[in-house]
């Protein structure tokens, strides 16, 4: 598998700056955003029309539509965001309807359905692109990505939020590696850290299973759940399953699933044969990270440097008990682990006002390229910049020390972003529901080629 030099020319921009620096139920997928924002965003209020007066000619009401993608999630931090944007369009009014990733994608397609969507959407290409451009719902934003602002985003970010049709209908903001992690008492308890590289973050397939061998036999029943309750974290499951062996979940060029190929079906049948993982239909991400932090299992499949900045229930980086949480690349056979990553970014619905897309270009604009406000805007995710050029985001902040660690250690690994293959919408349905089978007793061998057979139909429909 081959590493993205999206994410190698990402780490080298940020590490020359002196960069001190998952999904499902609730707001899981991705919270845990820096908590500096709400005062970095006062802060820079007085920056906040860097580029100009206040531009008084444009005049809209928008209604913004965003997935809880760290603090995006968060009313008082969008509060301050939309403050910032007001000093610049003061009659620009926006307003916002919070989204979560179990119900977040029926609320959507009820609004659209209802002809009430909304004029502007924050969330990934998986969506923006894949699923409601490709029908033909969204704005396309070709004339965005022609501003000079544009021109240092990372090459395969822009490819990302292009469709097969050649239109973009997502401009980017902020990007992740999502990875795993691990409860180091556990592991020490079980004496199970030989088999990691604590310097690295690395470790091989054939110690992974070592580890969760050693673990299950120390007396921890519970090690690592194969959640597939839904889509939410499913970025996990696929991570895993694919590194364990180099298989790979979709072709190169993104035109079909290959899932059901040897090197999955092998590491299916390995997982499920491993005593201490267990394939849970009642669990997806959001819960699995409960579960982990409050010390029921041993690993996450859903972690990212927002979970690991998170401090909801205690110290950032330690479970609820006070353990160590260390982030790990998934293990993989040849060294060479692909995470899957994450795009976040604003897209534009079609609804037939060309005043209000004017607007919407605005704000997207201003988010995401003013040189003060995109800072405070990808701080508010948890993220890291999609723009090159865009580094010292979190020097000074609580969080630095962390950010620098996965942009050295997992931000290198960003694998291909296959998300915008078609029918990925119901790609992602036929692998949570193959998980489930194959968890029931299901041949793996079956499920996979049937959960293939049906993500290609959903391809070419």
């Amino acid at each position: 598998m081959k590493k993205r030099q999206i994410a190698l020319g990402m780490a080298a921009v940020l590490l020359a700056s002196g960069l001190a620096a998952c999904g499902g139920a609730k707001k899981a997928e991705t919270t845990g955003a820096a908590e500096e924002t709400t005062k970095a965003a006062e802060e820079s209020k007085e920056n906040a029309d860097a580029k100009g007066e206040a531009d008084e000619s444009l005049k809209a009401d928008l209604k913004l539509f965003t997935y809880p993608i760290g603090k995006w999630g968060d009313s008082a931090s969008v509060d301050g965001l939309l403050e910032n944007f007001n000093k610049k369009y003061p009659n620009i009014h926006v307003t916002v309807e919070y989204l979560d990733y179990t119900n977040g994608d029926d609320q959507v397609n009820t609004a659209i359905e209802g002809n009430a969507a909304p004029d502007l959407i924050m969330e990934g290409p998986e969506r923006l692109v894949a699923n409601w451009g490709a029908k033909g719902l969204m704005v396309d934003l070709a004339d965005l990505f022609e501003d000079e602002d544009s021109k240092d985003i990372y090459e395969n970010v822009t490819a990302a939020c292009k469709s097969a049709d050649g239109k973009y209908y997502e401009y980017p903001l902020a990007m992740i590696a999502h990875c795993m992690a691990i409860n180091k008492a556990v592991f020490e308890k079980a004496d199970a850290l030989q088999y990691i590289d604590e310097d690295t973050h690395t470790w091989t397939t054939e110690n992974f299973f070592k580890a969760v061998e050693a673990i299950e036999k120390s007396g921890q029943e519970n090690v690592l759940a194969v959640y597939c309750g839904g889509q939410g974290g499913d970025q996990g499951t696929r991570a895993l399953v694919n590194n364990l062996y180099s298989g790979t979940y979709t072709n190169k060029e993104h035109t079909e699933y290959t899932g059901a190929e040897e090197q999955n079906v092998k590491a299916l049948e390995a997982l499920k044969a491993a005593k201490g993982v267990k394939f849970d239909p009642a669990l997806v991400g959001g819960d699995e990270i409960t579960l982990f932090r409050n010390g029921t299992l041993a690993m996450s499949l859903c972690w990212n440097s927002a979970q690991q900045n998170n401090k909801d229930n205690g110290e950032a980086g330690k479970t609820n008990n006070g353990d160590e949480i260390i982030p790990m690349l998934f293990p993989t056979d040849d060294g060479k682990t692909e995470l899957c990553g994450g795009i976040w970014g604003f897209g534009i619905f079609d609804n037939g006002d060309e005043n209000k897309v004017k607007a919407a270009k605005a704000f997207i604009r201003f988010m995401a390229n003013d040189p003060e406000q995109a800072k405070i805007s990808v701080q508010t995710t948890g993220f890291f910049p999609v723009h090159e050029k865009l580094t010292g985001v979190y020097d000074g902040t609580d969080n630095a020390e962390t950010m620098k660690m996965f942009t050295e250690k997992f931000m290198p690994s960003f694998g291909d972003y296959y998300q915008v293959t078609p029918g990925w919408a119901q790609a992602r349905t036929e692998w949570w529901n193959m998980l489930q089978r194959v968890g029931q007793g299901g041949d793996v061998k079956t499920e996979l080629e049937t959960f293939q057979n049906n993500a290609n139909a959903a391809a070419k429909s």
